[in-house]
C-alpha cells in the first residue's frame, strides 16, 4: 500500500512540476514577446542596397492584441500585421538610403479598402523619393491589383491571371426560408435605409437599399479607377471596357491591355529585382522587413516625454467587458480614464474600425469620451468602417478624419428577437403561460410577440434614434433637420460623408495625429496605445492544448456579417438587442 501511495505521489509531483515549468516558460516567452513588441523598440540598421520585402497577404489589424502577439511569438498562431507598422515601415524605407526599392506581394491582401488606400498612398510617397516598386503574383484579386498598380512594373506567372471586373455586393434574403421552416427574426427598426434587418423581412432588395449600395460601390470604384488610371496611364473608358469584357483574366490579355508589364516566372522576376538594385544575377539579394525597419511603430523618439494616446476601438460594440477585438464599456472606460490621467498624454486619437452594436454600450462610451474631451483634445480617425454605433462614438471628437473609402454613417436603429413558434408547433412543442399581469412574461421565442411588447420596443427604438440624432447634431454642429436628411440608416463613404458634414477631413492616422498635435501644441511626441491587455493565465492554458481556441477558429471561417451576429448572441439578455449596427457587412467583391 505504501508503495502505491509513494508511486502515485511521485506521478502527481512530476505532473505538477511539468505544469509549473511549462507556465514559467510561457511567462518567460511572453515577456520576451512583450519586449520585442514594445512601443520603445529600436529599429535595426539595414544593409546597403537592400529591398523591402512587403508581403501584404497577411491578416491585418489596426491593433494587434497581446494574446495574438504571444501566439505569433510562440509559433502557435498565424502571422498578423499591425496596420500602422506597415505604413511606418514604408515611410522609414523611403527615408533610408540603404533601401533601394520594394518587392511587393499583394495578391489577396487581408485588409479593408480604407487600409489599402492609405498603404497605397504611402507607396506613392516611396516612389516619389526616387525608389522603385516591383510586384509579382501568381494571381491578383481586385484589391491586390489596386495596390500593385502603384508599382513601376507588375509581373504575373504564365499560368496565373487576375480579377478585374468591377465591384459587386450580394445580399441573401430569408423571408421564404423563415416562413417555410418556422425560424423567424422578429424585427423592429427605424430608418428608411436601416437594411441590416431587411433580409428577414423581404425576398428581394428594396429600392432604397439598392440606391445606397449602388452609391457606395460607385464611390469606391471611382477611387479605385482613378488611382489605376493615373498609375497605368489608362482612360476611364478603357478601364470600364476591360472590366466589362474581362479582357485581363489571362496574363497575356492583361499585358495586352497594359494592366501588367510582363508574364514571367518568379526566378526571372528575382533577376529583375537584382538588376533594379544594380547587382549581378549571381549576387545575393539583400532584403529587409517591416519588423526590422520599424520596431513597433517607427516613430519612437528618445528623450521626448510628451505622448499622444491612441485608443483602438476595434470590432463590434457589445455590452460587457470588451477586448482588443470587442468594444465593451468596461475595458474602454478604463482605457479612456488612464489616457486622461496620464500626465504625459497631451491629446487622444480614437481609432475606430467598427460596424457598431449595442446602443447602451455606445452611449456609455460616448459619454466618457465627451468628458475626456473636456480635459484633452480628442481626434477621431476612422478606419475601414465606423458606422452606426461606431459613428456614435466618433461624434464625441473635436475633429473626425476618414479616408475616401471608409464606410460610415448608418444613423439608424433596430432590434431583433428570434421566434420559433411555427417550427416548435410543427414538431409537437406547444407553450402555455400563466401570468400575474398582462405583460409579465415579456417575450418568449415560443410565442408570437404581443402588441404591448412590440409597442414597448418601438418606443425604445424611437428614443434611441432621437438620442442618436441629438448626439450627432451636438457633435457636428448641425440642426436635427440636417441630421435627419443624412440619417435614416443611410450608409456613406468617407468621400460622401465629408460632403454631408459628417466628418471634418479626408485622411488616415497621420492626419488625425497631426490634428491632435496641433491642438495640443506639440512639436514632437511619442505614441502610447490603449487598451492595454496582458495575456492572462487562461490564455497560457489555452495555448498549451489543441482545443483551447477551436470555437474561435470555427467562428473565424464564417462571413463577417454572420460572425458579428453570432458574437452578439453570446451576450446573455432578457430583452431584445437594440442595435446601432451597420446594415449587414457589404463585402465589396
Amino acid at each position: 500500500m505504501n508503495f502505491f501511495k509513494s508511486f502515485l505521489a511521485s506521478i502527481l509531483g512530476t505532473v505538477v512540476a511539468f505544469i509549473f515549468i511549462g507556465i514559467l516558460m510561457m511567462m518567460s516567452l511572453a515577456g520576451i514577446a512583450t519586449a520585442v513588441s514594445s512601443e520603445d523598440a529600436v529599429p535595426q540598421e539595414t544593409k546597403e542596397n537592400s529591398v523591402l520585402e512587403l508581403d501584404l497577404d497577411i491578416q491585418m489589424y489596426d491593433n494587434v492584441g497581446a494574446t495574438q502577439e504571444l501566439e505569433e511569438a510562440l509559433g502557435l498562431g498565424q502571422e498578423v500585421l499591425k496596420f500602422y507598422d506597415v505604413v511606418s515601415a514604408i515611410r522609414k524605407a523611403a527615408a533610408d538610403d540603404n533601401v533601394k526599392g520594394i518587392d511587393l506581394k499583394c495578391q489577396f491582401p487581408i485588409m479593408g479598402w480604407s487600409q489599402a488606400q492609405t498603404i497605397r498612398k504611402a507607396l506613392e510617397e516611396f516612389k516619389a523619393a526616387g525608389k522603385f516598386i516591383y510586384s509579382y503574383g501568381d494571381y491578383y484579386g481586385q484589391k491586390g491589383y489596386y495596390l500593385a498598380s502603384v508599382s513601376d512594373s507588375i509581373f504575373v506567372h504564365p499560368m496565373g491571371g487576375m480579377d478585374f471586373k468591377g465591384l459587386a455586393a450580394e445580399v441573401l434574403y430569408y423571408k421564404d426560408f423563415q416562413e417555410k421552416y418556422g425560424f423567424k427574426m422578429e424585427v423592429v427598426r427605424h430608418g428608411k435605409y436601416k437594411s441590416a434587418v431587411e433580409p428577414y423581412l423581404e425576398n428581394e432588395m428594396s429600392e432604397s437599399n439598392r440606391t445606397q449600395i449602388t452609391a457606395l460601390l460607385e464611390s469606391v470604384w471611382g477611387q479605385v479607377s482613378k488611382a489605376i488610371q493615373s498609375s497605368r496611364n489608362l482612360s476611364e473608358a478603357a478601364l470600364d471596357e476591360i472590366a466589362n469584357e474581362l479582357s485581363a483574366s489571362l496574363p497575356e490579355g492583361a499585358k495586352a491591355v497594359n494592366l501588367i508589364d510582363g508574364v514571367i516566372y518568379e526566378s526571372d522576376y528575382k533577376n529583375k529585382l537584382r538588376a533594379a538594385v544594380g547587382i549581378d544575377e549571381d549576387d545575393k539579394l539583400r532584403t529587409t522587413s517591416i519588423k526590422q525597419l520599424s520596431g513597433n511603430n517607427g516613430l519612437y523618439k528618445k528623450g521626448v516625454r510628451e505622448r499622444i494616446a491612441v485608443i483602438y476601438a476595434q470590432g463590434p460594440v457589445l455590452y460587457g467587458e470588451g477586448s482588443e477585438n470587442i468594444i465593451g464599456q468596461e475595458l474602454f472606460l478604463e482605457a479612456i480614464d488612464d489616457a486622461v490621467k496620464n500626465k504625459r498624454v497631451k491629446a487622444i486619437v480614437l481609432r475606430i474600425d467598427s460596424p457598431g452594436g449595442s446602443a447602451l454600450s455606445s452611449d456609455i462610451i460616448w459619454n466618457a469620451l465627451k468628458k475626456a474631451k473636456e480635459e484633452k483634445p480628442l481626434v477621431v480617425s476612422m478606419g475601414n468602417v465606423a458606422a452606426s454605433g461606431g459613428y456614435y462614438l466618433a461624434v464625441a471628437g473635436d475633429e473626425i478624419y476618414a479616408t475616401d473609402m471608409t464606410i460610415t454613417g448608418s444613423i439608424g436603429v433596430f432590434a431583433t428577437v428570434p421566434n420559433v413558434k411555427q417550427f416548435s408547433e410543427s414538431i409537437g412543442i406547444n407553450a402555455s403561460t400563466v401570468e400575474t399581469h398582462n405583460n409579465a412574461l415579456g417575450y418568449s421565442i415560443f410565442q408570437a410577440p404581443e402588441g404591448h411588447f412590440k409597442a414597448t420596443i418601438k418606443e425604445g427604438i424611437e428614443h434611441v434614434y432621437e438620442t442618436f440624432k441629438q448626439r450627432v447634431a451636438e457633435g457636428r454642429n448641425m440642426t436635427l433637420e440636417e441630421v435627419e436628411a443624412v440619417a435614416q440608416g443611410r450608409v456613406w463613404t468617407g468621400e460622401q460623408a465629408l460632403q454631408n458634414g459628417l466628418i471634418d477631413g479626408l485622411g488616415g492616422m497621420d492626419e488625425a495625429l497631426a490634428a491632435a498635435a496641433r491642438m495640443a501644441e506639440l512639436e514632437e511626441y511619442n505614441l502610447i496605445s490603449y487598451p492595454k491587455i496582458e495575456p492572462e493565465f487562461e490564455d497560457f492554458i489555452s495555448l498549451m492544448g489543441p482545443f483551447g481556441t477551436i470555437d474561435q477558429v470555427l467562428l473565424d471561417h464564417y462571413p463577417e456579417e454572420i460572425r458579428a451576429f453570432l458574437t452578439t448572441l453570446k451576450v446573455e439578455t432578457n430583452r431584445p438587442n437594440v442595435e446601432l449596427r451597420l446594415p449587414y457587412t457589404v463585402e465589396i467583391k
